[in-house]
Parts: C-alpha cells; structure tokens; sequence
C-alpha cells in the first residue's frame, strides 16, 4: 500500500541510541571570539558564480575562528550529478579557517525531482555522507576535530557537535522540504521519478533519522549541562515552519507542509525550558537574514531561545557571531553586507 508507513511517521516516533564517534570536549569559558554563519549559495542560474569570491574573501579576512554552512551547496532545480559534492568541497578547501558543513534539502532531498535529474534521494544521501564527511575532522584549509554521531560512510555522520568557549555547536541533518517526510501519493509523484516504494523508503528514513536527530539533540544539551555551558548553537538547514501566519484559534506550525519538524521542534523547546544558557537555532532555507525569538508557540515566547535565519542566494552575504561570556545574551549577531 502507497505510503503505508506515513500513519507511523506522525505518531509512533521513538528514540534511537547511536554513540558518538570523535572527542568529546568539554567546554572552557574564556575570552569572546567570533565565528561566522553562512549557505544557500551558490545558486549557477542565480549568477552567483560571479559574486561568491567576494563572499570567501570576506570570510577569510575576518577574525572569526571558524564557520559553519547551513545546507544548499547548489539551487534546486539543477542536476545531482557527483561535480556539485566535488566543487562544493572545493569551495570548502579554500577556506582559511575550519568550516562545518551542514546538509541541505537541493542536494539530497529534493534530487528526485525530474528536473534535477531524477536520482534516488537516499542513494544522494549516502554519497553525500560518503563524500561530504571524507575525515572526522570539520572541512577547510585549517580543520578542526568534531564529534559524529556516526563513523565514516555510514548513517549520521553528518550530525556534528564540538565546543568552543564555554558553548557546544551542533549541527544536525534536517533538510527543507518537509524533512523528506511525504505525505500522500500524489506528492510522491508530482514533477518526480520517484516510485511509491522509493516514498516508502523515505518516509522509513525520515523516520529513523528523525529519532537519531533527537537523540542527537538530547546528547548535546545533556553535555551542555554538564559543563555548565553558557550557550548551545544547533545549525540545520530546513525553516521548520517559524514564519507561518498566526491565528488565536488554530497552530499553523502543526500544517501538513512542516509536519515533518514538529517532533523535533518539540522537543528542541522541552530540551531549552531546561537548559539555563542561550540557544541560537540557526537555520537557512529562506534566504534572507532574519533574527527573532519565534518560540514557545504562538503568542508566547521562549526567552533563551533565538533564531537566527542566514541570507541565500541570490542575496550572498553572512552572519558574524561574538561569543561574549560577559553578556547575558551570550550571543551578539552582526549581518555582514558583502559588495560584489
């Protein structure tokens, strides 16, 4: 039966235990320091080739410690074909300072759609994780050690956690597009080469990376309080839904669109009501730069939980973050406007 797991998808998730592989490093509060945010880009029929080297410039001539990239390494209607992975690590490795990659929805999810070549979207995963996450090390010219919650070219590699400064960074594979959750038959195979059992197969992934990435989650705040951080900084690609419209009587966040991300959120939100330090969710997925404290549901307000959404093509500029240990709001953000 077409998308017989769909009903289990909604209502029957459950924890999955998978252990971490890397160091684990407690967190040292110390002096500020700065690292930098940025993804979606480049887009090729956006122009963008033409204006990413002033974005890297930038990057590399400031003062941050390192970067993370929040998914999209091309736009999403163009070909999954092996060079985006290929020149999306060269982009990487001509960074000076380290780079965490975190995965987008244009180069795995979404690769089943026809025009961007009708690949199978899990055989786009696994080549992603094969070639994405080549070491245990982050990417860049000078890279760092990280943790995974999965070892080399295998499930969960790309979920990610390390600390700087008395905060823990965490990077989790939580992709636009409803988080590969599909809902019927006719999503399955709108403008797709997908077949009902390859909707079966996602909604089964969707499933066990779902439990993984809370998993994930619950490990890296457990660690956070543990080491008494100031703050924790989760990146993911997908906007799981925060810039729906709100009415009194009616969750927009519960939409069928962004269903996907309603286990996760909700227990992102459990997990920061008992956290003392500051949260930084960052996500990409919208493309322009955006800062607000969109939870605890409509009309209330989670206070040490802020989101913070990148700018994407075709506007390529980035974030800077300081960590300042001094603030109470840990977290001090600056757009940084590029001239192309």
């Amino acid at each position: 039966m077409l998308l017989r797991s769909v009903v289990s998808v909604l209502v029957a998730l459950s924890l999955i235990s998978c252990a971490a592989t890397g160091p684990a490093m407690a967190p040292a509060v110390g002096q500020p320091f700065s690292f930098g945010l940025w993804g979606d880009m480049p887009y090729k029929k956006a122009g963008d080739d033409a204006k990413l080297p002033a974005v890297l410039q930038s990057i590399n001539q400031s003062d941050i410690a390192f970067s993370l990239y929040d998914g999209d390494i091309k736009d999403g209607s163009s070909k999954c074909t092996d060079d985006i992975y290929t020149d999306a690590l060269k982009m990487f490795g001509s960074m000076a300072k380290p780079v965490v990659y975190v995965a987008g929805d244009n180069e795995w999810t979404d690769c089943h759609r026809l025009n961007n070549g009708g690949y199978d979207g899990l055989e786009r995963l696994a080549h992603l994780r094969r070639v994405m996450y080549p070491t245990l090390n982050s990417l860049g010219q000078n890279p760092m050690p990280l943790e995974h919650q999965g070892k080399p070219d295998e499930k969960f590699v790309e979920n990610t956690r390390f600390s700087q400064g008395g905060v823990v960074f965490v990077g989790i594979n939580m992709p636009g597009s409803n988080n590969n959750l599909v809902l019927n038959a006719k999503e399955c195979s709108a403008k797709s080469a997908r077949n009902a059992a390859q909707c079966d197969a996602g909604n089964a992934e969707y499933l066990e990376r779902d439990a993984a990435n809370v998993a994930w989650l619950a490990a890296s705040f457990a660690q956070a309080k543990a080491h008494k951080a100031i703050g924790l900084v989760l990146v993911v690609q997908a906007d799981p839904g925060f810039d729906l419209p709100e009415t009194e009587d009616r969750d927009e966040s519960t939409a069928p669109g962004v269903s996907g991300y309603r286990h996760f959120m909700n227990q992102l939100v459990a997990q920061t009501e008992q956290f003392k330090g500051q949260v930084l969710f960052v996500h990409g997925d919208t493309h322009f730069f955006k800062m607000d404290k969109p939870l605890h549901g409509p009309g209330k307000m989670l206070t040490n939980l802020t989101r913070l959404q990148t700018f994407g093509s075709p506007s390529l500029h980035w974030v800077k973050v300081t960590v300042d240990p001094t603030s109470a709001n840990v977290f001090q953000v600056q757009p940084v406007i590029v001239r192309h």
